[in-house]
């Protein structure tokens, strides 16, 4: 009867020691995971840089370089769910919000990109396979960074009451002329642009510029908080 006794004794010593370590193992996955899941933001936020969220969670963000859904058509920062600005610039982008919401309440910014890490920058100048010409059009060069690089840029377009993208004539990251404000009267006569898609853009530009962002030439959903000037004098490069 004690060699039983001493038999389940043991038994159950040595499950509590087994569930013990396998708690263990789940809890230091669980430790590892955070680490990854916080690495970039813990970059932006060291930067000095703010969740948009944070400021108005109103503003929708759908964070395309953390899918296959953007010009390298692969996920460069794997698990970032957060969109971070300067404080400034992400003032700015609430301005923008409010001024859409009330032309149309049923509408919201979505963000597609904000910030970005010059080690971001060097993976998508280096990936992307075009003449010098071309590319510079759509991806600062590394050596000189681009606003996005000072988190003092944002790409952008704006959704219905679904939740659906206005259509804007191309999609987000379409390289080639269709994309350029600068173009749209020319596509608007050849068909490949219509008329409503560039309302669409000029409501989109309506509400970034009046809130005190400035668009480019080549990309409908891209707009600067600032000049590179302005930026060089006032903030930091995200390494």
């Amino acid at each position: 009867m004690k060699f039983v006794s001493f038999l389940c004794f043991l038994f159950i010593l040595i499950s509590c020691r087994e569930g013990n370590r396998k708690e263990k193992a789940v809890s230091d996955s669980i430790s590892v995971k955070k680490q990854i899941l916080s690495k970039w933001d813990s970059i932006f936020i060291k930067a000095g840089l703010v969740s948009i969220q944070q400021l108005d969670s109103s503003i929708q963000q759908d964070i395309k370089y953390s899918t296959n859904d953007n010009l390298m058509k692969y996920d460069v920062y794997g698990d970032l769910d957060k969109v971070y600005l300067q404080k400034d610039a992400a003032e700015i982008l609430v301005k923008a919000q409010k001024i859409l919401k009330s032309i149309d309440s049923n509408l919201s910014i979505v963000i597609y990109n904000a910030a970005r890490p010059l080690s971001i920058q060097k993976i998508m100048w280096d990936t992307l396979q075009m003449t010098y010409s071309e590319k510079i059009k759509y991806v600062s060069n590394p050596k000189d960074g681009g606003l996005h690089n000072y988190g003092l840029a944002v790409d952008v377009s704006i959704l219905d009451k679904n939740g659906k993208a206005l259509d804007m004539g191309t999609p987000f990251d379409f390289l080639g002329e269709l994309a350029s404000p600068m173009h749209e009267s020319k596509y608007l006569q050849t068909g490949e642009l219509k008329e409503f898609q560039i309302e669409n853009r000029k409501l989109l530009r309506k509400v970034m510029t009046e809130a005190g962002f400035s668009g480019i030439k080549y990309e409908w959903w891209h707009f600067n908080a600032c000049t590179k000037a302005r930026a060089k004098e006032k903030y930091k490069i995200i390494e």
